[in-house]
Order: structure tokens, then C-alpha cells, then sequence
């Protein structure tokens, strides 16, 4: 129940971002949004470094001359840096609660999703001690009170908070150390970040342009109409009195500043322990993995590497034969990183209905929803077709239930994904009995197996291997991209699509995007 409000929650509100950004939908790019305020965060750093002097007296007063003496440039790369920052824990935070609430974090996806806990702990660190390196209030109380924290475990000698009882224990050598470490753990979180894709293929670094520019334009808007400031001078001899918090990386401190210690411990940990766990825990849906992994069939394999090209998740490589054969390649595939989406068998010259064999085979194929499947299906689809224009809908199973929309004139076929579907089947269907093929994918930017909807636009267009035949008549074909909710956007484009066929046909290679 909990799992279909929030998804429900999360279609509505990805809806309305979609009316308002359309393909820039920042909530369908919240990885790569993170990656580019790292690098914002990166460059602004390395300008506010030459500046920097890390002594007690002085890591005060450039950040003071940065803000008031060169609030221009300087003042803007240090708010920059600071809006940065906090964007970046925002997007990571939304990033890990939408992959949870549409499932994306189990079976092949565990490595990713566990992967991002170190990232996540790791940019908390860096934040935190960068509010050291200011030295104002703010950074006094944060670095007290971290220091009892961690004194609260019994693994050190001496009492670490006794560093920070009066201004003489603190010496330059300090705040030397704690430039060298802020400057030397991006490069871990760096490694954490490539770590964090390793398995994914084709990942997107950055968001596209459009939002690139625009996500900058705002943060410089931001720096200047409300710039970072520092706020008083931090005294050791003095309490420390009423703050203005950043909520995105202290939000844990008013616990410790109860003195709750142990409390803030066991929930840090029970936290992370939970995020690294998830994968695993009920309730689970996912396919048994014996039948979930694709095989490959070597006497229909031509080694032509189509599929490792599109396969999402690097779970297809490309050997060297050993069998004698004339191809010198084969594909394989990775166990642990299939997820039965399928996109491989679209992507396999051998996935050719026009075959004239009892069984259908193609190089590479899902056990369990295999391409045979595929054209009894299709056959069965369009059997009973009746009445005029006569429609064949294939769709996906993470999209809009295309069995709702099955009537006399229209039939549907549903795939694990909609990149599964082998162009070849869609002139299939044009010639036994379809007057036209709706596809329908995944929200256009938002593929559930990241890239089926993707490759199978390239593949109309003939863009990406195997192409749609040219003598296809792509007047007769309708594209629409619709989430579970959607399903009247989809009767909306399937609308369109017979009323386009009930009237005189458009351009021969222009198929109908609705």
C-alpha cells in the first residue's frame, strides 16, 4: 500500500514537472545533477584556495575580505560553493528516495544502491569540515561538538574535545591540516562517484545543457541576491550562543547537542546499516535469477556485439570464439548484472519474425519471455482484430497497463521493456493484419531499464542498429511515452493515432510521436 501511494505521489509530482521543464525534468536527472554541483563545488574551491590562509587568525579574515572586499567574484564563488553544496545533498537526498520508491534498488541494482552510501557519508564529511575551515560560530560548535561525538566511542587514548577548551591549544598547523584534508577527500569521492556507476553503462555525467545552464543561472542569481556570510567570530573562551544552522548538514547535531551521544550513534548506524541492507529485505519481487538471465544461443549468435552496445547495466561482453565457427565473437553474459529487461533481444539481428522455422531463435534471449513468446503472442493479438483501423499496442510492463485498452479493433502485447521489442516485429504486424502499431514506453527520459526507450527511437529512426526497414510505413506507427498513471494519455495518443489513420497518410518517414 505504502509503495503504490508513493509512487502515485511521485508520478503526480514528476507530471507537473514535466508540464513546467518538459525533457529538462530536473527530477529525471538527479544523479548527474549531483555529479555537476560536485564539479561547481570543485572549481569555486580551488578559486577560494589561492585566497585561503589557513591559520587561526586568518581563515576568518579572507573568507571576511572574499564576501565584503571582493563580494564580485570572490563572494560569489564562496556562495556558489556554499549553494552548491547544500544542492547537492538536496538532489542525493531525492535521488535515493525516488530509486526506492519505484524499486530500482534490487536484484543487479544492489551494487549501485550500496555503492552510493559511502558517497552519501562521504559528502557529508567534506560539508561538515568545510564549515570548520570558516571558523565562525557555526564551525566552533560543529567541530566541538563532533569531537564528542566521537569521544563518545572508546577507541581514543585521550579526550579529543579538550583540543578545543581555549584558543591556545589551537595552533596553525590545525587548519593546515584541515585545508590538505578538504582538498585531498574529493579525490576519494571522486573514486567513490566512478565506483558508484562501475556497473552501469552508459551513465550520465552530467544533466543536458538546457538544465545545466539554467540550474547555474540560478545558483549565481542565489549568490547574489543572498550571498554566504560567515557569522561571528569563533572564541573558544565563549559559549557558543544562538546559530543559524545549514539544515542540510547539521540537521544532526540538535540531538547531540542534547547530549545525546549513544542515541545519535545508534541512529547514524541503524541508518546507514538500513540503506546497505535494503536491497535485500521483504517484500521482494524480483524473478527468480535462474529464470531471469538471458543465455546465449551460439548457433544464432553472430557475434556483430549489438547487444553489449545496448545492454544497460554492462552485463553483456563480447569473447573470443573457441568453438570453431566462422564468427570470431560471441556474446556473454554477466550474471550478476542481468535484469531481464530484454533490451538485448531487440538489439539481435536474429530476432527476425519473417523466419520461415517451427521455432523462433535469436542469439541472445530471456528464458522465460523469450522471442517465440514474443510472436505467439503477437500472432495471438492479432487473430481476433476485427472492424477498421485494426491496432496492435505493444507495451511495457513499468508503463500503463496496456491490457485495459484491449478491444475488437485493438489488441496488446506487453514486454519487460519497450527496448525488448525487435523493429522487425513492428513491420511483422503491419503485414498480418495491423493497420497500425502503437508503441508505448516509460515517461520519455525516465526508461525503467534507463535506455529502452532510447534505443528504440534510434532504431525508427534508423540510428542504431537493427533498423526499422525503410519501406515501412511509419505513418502508420505511433510513439508515446506514459507512466502507470497515464493511461489516459496513452487512450489520448491511441486516439490520435486512428484518427490519423482514418485520414489520408502523412509523410512516409515521419511516425507519429504523441
Amino acid at each position: 500500500m505504502l509503495s503504490h501511494l508513493s509512487q502515485a505521489a511521485l508520478f503526480r509530482i514528476e507530471a507537473w514537472f514535466n508540464s513546467v521543464f518538459g525533457s529538462n525534468n530536473p527530477l529525471y536527472h538527479l544523479g548527474s545533477l549531483g555529479v555537476y554541483f560536485f564539479y561547481i563545488m570543485v572549481v569555486s574551491g580551488i578559486y577560494m584556495f589561492f585566497y585561503y590562509e589557513p591559520t587561526v587568525a586568518g581563515t576568518y579574515n579572507t573568507l571576511q575580505y572574499l564576501t565584503d572586499e571582493q563580494w564580485y567574484l570572490g563572494g560569489v564563488m564562496r556562495s556558489l560553493h556554499r549553494y552548491a553544496a547544500d544542492a547537492m545533498v538536496l538532489v542525493m537526498i531525492l535521488h535515493i528516495l525516488r530509486e526506492w520508491v519505484l524499486g530500482r534498488y534490487r536484484g543487479a541494482r544492489w551494487f549501485s544502491w550500496v555503492s552510493g552510501v559511502p558517497v552519501l557519508i562521504m559528502v557529508y564529511i567534506i560539508g561538515i569540515e568545510g564549515f570548520w575551515l570558516v571558523w565562525d560560530k557555526l564551525g566552533q560548535f560543529l567541530m566541538v561538538r563532533t569531537a564528542e561525538w566521537l569521544d563518545w566511542l572508546p577507541i581514543f587514548n585521550s579526550t579529543m574535545a579538550r583540543n578545543f577548551l581555549s584558543e591556545t591549544k589551537l595552533t596553525d598547523m590545525f587548519f593546515r591540516m584541515l585545508i590538505v584534508v578538504h582538498i585531498s577527500l574529493p579525490l576519494f569521492l571522486q573514486a567513490f562517484l566512478l565506483l558508484h556507476i562501475k556497473k552501469v553503462s552508459k551513465a550520465r555525467i552530467l544533466p543536458p545543457r538546457m538544465l545545466a545552464l539554467g540550474t547555474l543561472a540560478s545558483l549565481l542569481l542565489l549568490a547574489l541576491v543572498l550571498p554566504t556570510v560567515s557569522q561571528d567570530r569563533a572564541d573558544l573562551s565563549l559559549e557558543v550562543g544562538i546559530l543559524q544552522l545549514d539544515w542540510f548538514y547539521t540537521f544532526f547535531y540538535p540531538l547531540m547537542e542534547s547530549g545525546s551521544m549513544g542515541i545519535a550513534w545508534v541512529l547514524f548506524v541503524c541508518s546507514m546499516g538500513l540503506l546497505i541492507v535494503l536491497p535485500w529485505l521483504p517484500p521482494k519481487r524480483q524473478l527468480k535469477r535462474a529464470k531471469a538471465v538471458a543465455e546465449v544461443s551460439l548457433d544464432h549468435c553472430n557475434g556483430c556485439g549489438y547487444c553489449a552496445e545496448d545492454c544497460p547495466f554492462e552485463a553483456i561482453t563480447m569473447r573470443s570464439r573457441s568453438d570453431g565457427e566462422a564468427h570470431s565473437q560471441m556474446a556473454v553474459v554477466n550474471a550478476d548484472n542481468c535484469v531481464a529487461c530484454g533490451i538485448c533481444i531487440g538489439a539481435c539481428p536474429s530476432s527476425m519474425p519473417f523466419q520461415h522455422v517451427q521455432v523462433l531463435k535469436s542469439g541472445i534471449d530471456l528464458p522465460q519471455r523469450n522471442v517465440q513468446h514474443l510472436l505467439e503472442a503477437t500472432h495471438e493479438a492479432l487473430a481476433p482484430l476485427t472492424g477498421s483501423p485494426r491496432i496492435l499496442i505493444y507495451g511495457c510492463d513499468h508503463g500503463v497497463d496496456v491490457e485495459r485498452l484491449s478491444q475488437p479493433d485493438t489488441a496488446t502485447v506487453s514486454l519487460p521493456c519497450i527496448g525488448a521489442l525487435p523493429p522487425a516485429f513492428i513491420h511483422y504486424a503491419l503485414r498480418h493484419g495491423a493497420d497500425g502499431v502503437l508503441l508505448t514506453a516509460c515517461r520519455y527520459g525516465d526508461c525503467y531499464h534507463r535506455l529502452g526507450d532510447v534505443w528504440l527511437r534510434s532504431r525508427l529512426n534508423a540510428k542504431r542498429r537493427p533498423f526499422l526497414r525503410s519501406s515501412v510505413d511509419r505513418s502508420r506507427i505511433g510513439l508515446c511515452g506514459a507512466a502507470a498513471p497515464d493511461q489516459q494519455h496513452l487512450r489520448n495518443a491511441l486516439a490520435t493515432l486512428r484518427q490519423s489513420l482514418h485520414e489520408s497518410p502523412r509523410k512516409h518517414d515521419d511516425f507519429l510521436d504523441v
